[in-house]
């Protein structure tokens, strides 16, 4: 239906308009009946649908309707896998058009800067580029249903601690090329109807109202063109805030923050063009809500559970097959241990708590796959309510561990060790578990070791193990894929979307997470994840984009389409991969770009593209990848603007950050030369970079130095490079008069006003 917003806006009254830019309760926004403004239905999400059943209850002591809970955001990541993603986007879409809602709120796509974040179950990457392609399916996925989505928590929100309050504090740079990045390519790409500010403040402004992110950035940018709305609670200054881009308040302030915008407006502080900009853009996202809304919508859910079997069987990640325990022989005798084998932990605590339609048992599930071929004892291992040991169940674990060919050990993080609201204090998994995996390797070589967690975990067992299968917390099918993937009815094919760090103090951000008082400082500025193992070649547990295949992939002949360029230009680059062993599977060819020399400090490399390719055994194919500007840029703060510096850039092609298989050079010229300000406190260093410069340098070299020092190559001798070192200024005393305050300044009007510089 065609409307005329403006024109309904002119018909508002003061009132109505400022109304508009508050929930009507927890999960509605309000209606103008007599100008047909209906209101619509926002709702928890990001991976499954929490619509309350009855009163409105953001803290989810009323149970939500059944609906299907898909894994995690930290499991979806894991599969790279963009198709995939866009999948579970359709299903929630068709899941919220059953329920009558119009916006469903995720993706989640902040940055995992620390494990510790309780939260991190929800966030997909420690990186950028796949966090932002993850969202940008998702939100594809959703939105072809005709339903909203509100990418969070926008941004820099990377703990719980404090987090209605804390100030995070970090340079442009990283803001822009860490924090920002993982928002700004769903953005553009896939124009989520809605964005959701974050708690916290950035800089000494909070979210709610800070106009740099909300107005400069967000919509003048990067080009948003639905509305942003608040986290629940999360408004400071409600007049300031809508100055600033905020249009919509969750929830419902009960008309006190709408009473503060209208005096505002009559005051003067507020211009009233900026509120009818704000109704304008709420406007068009409720009638499209309304226009999109499918009648006597509904779903099958089973094929939905289906659905989220085969997602979670594609997002786990093997971390380790030693002698090829994996996959289990149907026929062989298994000892299943741990109580979450027969009680799964398929889910994370907080806001994003589904009541699933329905939920696998793994133990049941190996049972009903292994058939009559196999015998399988079960025992509970340890309690999920208690660290305590229990002897009692210890025992019990012990006994047909020892009478079976191989025992499978259930094992991770209880719900109360991670949800939203708190973050983790350390990276260990419950006392009696870590004993229990110990017990058991001195009566039982054959161990493998499934992992049910929604982040990192220390694994001082590890050399005791001969498998690890990193479950995650991988949704209600979750018990059907672990069972698909031990007895090899599928390939494991995930990789990790985060680094799984050796100890807690290896972590780039251990000496300021998460901060002091309500400031937290971004100390460790880009070196986030494998960008910081990875540069100071400190060697992790498992690094990111690490996952094993029960197959083999060869790496061969990478291809540049030229070997310069401009950076305006785009770098097509093909790898060949090759399935090598004897089962179909799919490995994914990560992309990353050195910048070999630098005058900024960057990461030793970063990802910038990625693809899954399926293959059988034998097969062949012809991977390729497109590289834009921005694989090679930097943020330069003095222009504002991403920059790339000439010089030789290295691709490397590999099988995760530190698995790097094959190379290959780049000559990338830089359009844009930065032109550099010369001063009085400019060093002879500086001049010998400019043609002109260098002469003089030169000059002052040799009067410093003496004749013997009048050519270049003299200038590796020590005391050369440490009068390199020299201010200009200075060389006015150190000259003996030959070089004086007026040479200076006009050696220094010549070399600013060249265009060379």
């Amino acid at each position: 239906m065609v409307r005329d917003i403006k024109k309904i806006i002119q018909e508002m009254t003061l009132e109505e308009k400022a109304s508009l830019c508050s929930g009507l309760d927890f999960w509605h926004t309000k209606a103008v009946e007599r100008l047909g403004i209906p209101k619509i239905m926002v709702t928890d999400g990001p991976h499954g649908l929490r619509k309350q059943a009855e009163a409105a209850d953001h803290l989810g002591f009323n149970e939500s309707v059944k609906a299907t809970c898909f894994p995690s955001g930290v499991t979806l990541a894991s599969s790279w896998d963009r198709d995939l993603l866009h999948k579970v986007g359709t299903a929630l879409g068709e899941e919220c058009q059953a329920e009558n809602v119009a916006v469903l709120l995720g993706p989640a796509a902040n940055i995992k800067r620390s494990p510790l974040c309780g939260r991190n179950f929800e966030y997909f990457s420690e990186d950028p580029y796949l966090s932002s392609e993850m969202a940008s399916s998702h939100i594809k996925g959703v939105q072809s249903q005709g339903v909203g989505t509100s990418l969070k928590h926008f941004a820099v929100n990377n703990q719980e601690h404090r987090r209605l309050s804390v100030d995070a504090v970090l340079d442009e740079r990283t803001l822009r090329e860490i924090y920002l990045a993982s928002f700004e390519g769903a953005v553009k790409v896939a124009q989520p109807w809605t964005v959701m500010c974050a708690y916290n403040k950035v800089n000494g402004d909070y979210c709610s109202q800070n106009e740099y992110l909300l107005r400069t950035i967000l919509k003048d940018e990067w080009g948003h063109e639905g509305f942003v709305m608040s986290d629940w609670g999360a408004v400071d200054e409600r007049a300031q805030g809508l100055s600033a881009g905020l249009e919509l308040e969750m929830p419902s302030s009960n008309g006190v923050n709408d009473l503060k915008i209208v005096k505002a407006v009559q005051e003067g502080t507020l211009p009233e063009s900026i509120l009818d900009e704000s109704v304008e853009r709420l406007l068009k996202i409720i009638f499209k809500a309304v226009d999109s809304k499918k009648e006597n919508a509904s779903y099958d859910k089973c094929t939905h559970h289906e659905l989220a079997r085969q997602v979670a069987r594609e997002c786990m990640v093997l971390l380790k097959n030693e002698d090829n325990i994996l996959p289990l022989k149907k026929e062989s005798q298994l000892a299943i241990i741990g109580a979450f084998a027969k009680k799964p932990r398929f889910q994370g605590g907080g806001s994003s708590h589904i009541n699933p339609t329905q939920v696998d048992s793994a133990f049941l599930k190996l049972v009903e796959a292994a058939g009559h071929t196999a015998s399988l004892s079960y025992a509970e291992g340890f309690s999920l309510t208690s660290d305590a040991i229990d002897a009692g169940l210890f025992e019990e674990a012990l006994k047909i561990a020892a009478l079976a060919d191989t025992a499978v050990i259930f094992a991770g993080l209880p719900d109360h060790y991670e949800s939203e609201g708190y973050d983790r204090t350390h990276l260990r998994i419950p006392e009696n578990q870590v004993r229990l995996i110990e017990e058991v390797a001195k009566v039982q070589k054959n161990i493998v070791v499934v992992l049910s967690n929604g982040s990192p975990i220390e694994m001082p067992w590890i050399d005791s193990v001969k498998g690890v299968l990193e479950a995650y917390i991988a949704g209600q099918a979750s018990g059907a894929a672990i069972a698909d993937l031990l007895f090899g009815d599928a390939n494991p094919c995930g990789k990790l979307a985060e680094t799984f760090p050796k100890k807690l103090s290896d972590t780039p951000c251990f000496l300021n997470f998460p901060g002091e008082g309500d400031t937290v400082a971004y100390k460790e500025g880009l070196f986030v994840g494998y960008r910081y193992y990875d540069t100071k070649e400190l060697a992790p547990l498992f690094p990111f984009g690490h996952g094993l295949s029960y197959t083999t992939f060869e790496y061969s002949d990478i291809k540049l389409d030229k070997e310069t360029m401009q950076d305006h230009d785009t770098l097509t680059v093909n790898v060949s991969l090759a399935n090598t062993g004897t089962a179909s599977g799919k490995e994914v060819v990560q992309l990353y770009v050195r910048d070999i020399a630098s005058s900024v400090i960057r990461p030793i490399k970063e990802l910038r593209a990625f693809e899954k390719v399926s293959l059988e055994p034998g097969e062949t194919k012809t991977v390729s990848f497109v590289l834009s500007k921005r694989a090679f840029a930097y943020y330069n703060t003095a222009i504002k603007d991403w920059h790339i510096e000439s010089g030789d850039f290295e691709i490397l092609a590999g099988s995760s950050s530190q698995d790097i298989r094959l190379k290959a050079t780049v000559y990338v010229e830089s359009t844009t030369p930065l032109k550099k300000l010369y001063t009085r406190n400019s060093t002879l260093g500086d001049l010998m970079l400019h043609p002109k410069g260098k002469k003089t340098a030169e000059e002052l070299l040799n009067l410093m130095l003496g004749d013997k020092h009048n050519s270049s190559e003299s200038l590796g001798t020590d005391m050369a490079v440490m009068m390199s070192d020299f201010v200009l200024r200075g060389m006015i005393n150190f000259s003996g008069g030959a070089f004086s305050e007026s040479m200076m300044n006009d050696l220094l009007a010549e070399l600013n006003a060249d265009d060379c510089n």
